[in-house]
Order: structure tokens, then C-alpha cells, then sequence
């Protein structure tokens, strides 16, 4: 088992970056596409839809996602495309994520036909928009340190969970997850990403003083925490499907939501964030 885990580990992150840094820009959103429309697959097998439901909805949200991206914003200026077409799809999924998923987890609601169509359009698409403008916009590099965002969170946590122990996060929905484990991912993501902010603060286009750096503060704080929160979401979700993984696509790993999880929820919010500091910026180079 351990030896699958690896080889299919190996083979997963060897796929990500031959296609993170050599694809071209129409593949790479192929790609993301594709990764979109098998996660759609399996989203469905948790709503307990039948295959032709299954395959016909990830053919809609795979098409979507490139469309979005190739023909309505350009997505090589990462702030004139949160604020185009695609401005109202991060806001309404990072507002989903922010209000609604919380109170989804504490009432433990189900999926049901209807809301399972909408439920996984605002979980899929607007992080794989992101994922691919991300690239575009800036490079592979700043793409990978996002990912590694949510690396980080779940490295810091498994270890401080088991060095820790102690109190149940949510023993209802994921036993194996702890306080401990919850608050090293906090700190862990602090750490990282203020190792980055200063690492990188030079290439900002605004001169950085107390209060942008103390900004951001909250912002990495909510990543690592909604990080935990898309996590959970997707543990309540199989739980209630009555399965342990999302599918079978991933010999070692469960499906491609088992890998995702926390990234949906991650990446949905960096649209929506992005929104809220750009205009703060807006606002304090006003003063």
C-alpha cells in the first residue's frame, strides 16, 4: 500500500509540474479543465447520481471552466481579471465559503439533486479559474507557492497533531483531526507565508509599511483556517455518501477531491481576498 501511496505520489506532483511549467497557455487550461471535469465526475458519485448524470455535468463544468478563462477576461493581468467577468463568480463563491459551508457543517446538511449542481459549480469552477489564472498572470513559481500553502498546512498539522494529540476538531465528521493538529496548520501557514511576503515584497507595486504587512496578517490566518474548513466539507460530504474516498482514480489516494479538498476551498477565497486588498490598497494610497 505504502509503496502505491508513493509511486502514484511521485507520478501525481511529476504530472503537475511538467504541465505547470512547460504546457502552453491553451493546454494548460485544458488541462486544469480536465482536472476540473474529473473532480465533477466524482462529485456526483457523492450526490448519488447515476454515470450519465456524472459524465454529463463534468463535461459542463470542465467546458465551463475554459471558457471562462479563454474567451470572456484576459487572465495575464491578475487584477484586471478579478475585476472582469470573473469578478462576480469569486465574490459570490468566496462569500458560499465564508457564510454558508460553516453553517453547512455545524446543521450537517445533506447534498440534494438541486443543490448538488450548484454546490459543486461554487466548489470546482472558481478555484480552477484561479488555479489557471494564477500562471498567466504571474508564473509557475507563484502558482506552486500557493499550492504549497496548503502543503504546508497539512504537513504542519498532521505532525502537530500527532506530537499534541488532545480534543477532537469535528470527531462527527473527520475523527482523526484535532485542535492541535488545526492550530500548527495555523502557525505553520503564518510562518510560511511571511517568509514569502518579505522574501517577495520587493516586486510589489506599492511600498510596503506596518500596516499592509500587518494586512495580511488575518488573510493568512483565514487561508490556513478555510484550508481545514474546505478539508472537512468534502469529509462530511463522503461520510454521508457512506464512502472513504472519493473514487478509485488515484491508486493509493482516493480520488482527485481527496487531493483537492483543501485547495477548493483555498483557492476560491485567493479570488475573492484579492478582491477586498486590492481596493483596501486603492483606498490607503488615497490618504
Amino acid at each position: 500500500m505504502l509503496k502505491t501511496r508513493v509511486i502514484t505520489a511521485t507520478a501525481l506532483l511529476a504530472g503537475l509540474l511538467a504541465a505547470l511549467f512547460f504546457l502552453p497557455p491553451l493546454a494548460w487550461m485544458g488541462f486544469c479543465a480536465l482536472i476540473c471535469a474529473l473532480a465533477a465526475w466524482e462529485w456526483g458519485g457523492l450526490a448519488g447520481w447515476g454515470d450519465k448524470a456524472r459524465i454529463v455535468y463534468a463535461a459542463v463544468l470542465g467546458c465551463l471552466c475554459f471558457f471562462l478563462v479563454a474567451f470572456l477576461t484576459p487572465p495575464t493581468d491578475w487584477f484586471r481579471f478579478i475585476f472582469g467577468e470573473a469578478g462576480p463568480l469569486f465574490f459570490i463563491s468566496g462569500l458560499f465559503w465564508l457564510l454558508i459551508v460553516p453553517f453547512w457543517l455545524w446543521r450537517k446538511w445533506s447534498l440534494c439533486h438541486w443543490s448538488a449542481v450548484l454546490v459543486g459549480f461554487l466548489v470546482l469552477v472558481p478555484p480552477t479559474v484561479v488555479f489557471i489564472a494564477l500562471r498567466e498572470s504571474f508564473d509557475p513559481l507563484t502558482l506552486l507557492g500557493v499550492c504549497a500553502l496548503a502543503w504546508v498546512a497539512d504537513i504542519a498539522a498532521y505532525f502537530s497533531g500527532r506530537a499534541f494529540g488532545g480534543k477532537k476538531l469535528a470527531p462527527n465528521i473527520s475523527p482523526g483531526k484535532t485542535w492541535a493538529g488545526a492550530i500548527g496548520a495555523v502557525i505553520g501557514v503564518l510562518v510560511y507565508c511571511n517568509m514569502i511576503l518579505f522574501a517577495t515584497k520587493s516586486n510589489w507595486k506599492i511600498e510596503f509599511e506596518i500596516q499592509h504587512v500587518l494586512l495580511f496578517q488575518p488573510v493568512f490566518i483565514g487561508l490556513a483556517v478555510w484550508g481545514i474548513i474546505g478539508d472537512l466539507f468534502e469529509s462530511l460530504l463522503k461520510r454521508q455518501a457512506g464512502v472513504k474516498d472519493s473514487s478509485n482514480l488515484l491508486p493509493g489516494h482516493g480520488g482527485i477531491l481527496d487531493r483537492i479538498d483543501s485547495l477548493t476551498s483555498t483557492f476560491a477565497l485567493m479570488g475573492f481576498i484579492s478582491i477586498l486588498l486590492f481596493l483596501r490598497f486603492i483606498l490607503i494610497s488615497q490618504r
